[in-house]
């Protein structure tokens, strides 16, 4: 788990905290509830041994990455998330054509709406 690297990347007003491994085709998890970028630190490591970038971000206000403020829930919706994760994208990967996305639990639900 040591190899992979962790950032955080300006999105969307909010400070992302990013994991990440590997060079090649991007290949984007998205956690489900309760869950952060660990719950697919097997996978990242899987993928990256074979010829892919795996990139896992903790969600809007999960682990590292700041959230907009709990006053206003209206700031967590899905779109919101999609928005964030668009963002991500444009500013790790401004070149790729094509991203694989794969979700789990909530993570699908928001990948369904990519």
């Amino acid at each position: 788990m040591e190899r992979i690297k962790h950032k955080m990347v300006a999105v969307n007003g909010l400070d992302m905290h990013v994991a990440e491994l590997g060079e090649g085709p991007l290949v984007l998890f998205l956690h489900g509830f309760p869950q952060l970028w660990y719950t697919w630190r097997h996978q990242i490591l899987f993928m990256a041994e074979r010829g892919y970038r795996a990139v896992a971000p903790d969600l809007r206000g999960y682990g590292d990455t700041t959230g907009a403020p709990l006053e206003d829930p209206s700031k967590f919706s899905n779109l919101h998330v999609v928005g964030d994760l668009v963002g991500l994208l444009e500013a790790i990967a401004p070149d790729e054509d094509r991203v694989f996305v794969v979700g789990h639990d909530w993570g699908a639900v928001i990948a369904w709406n990519r």
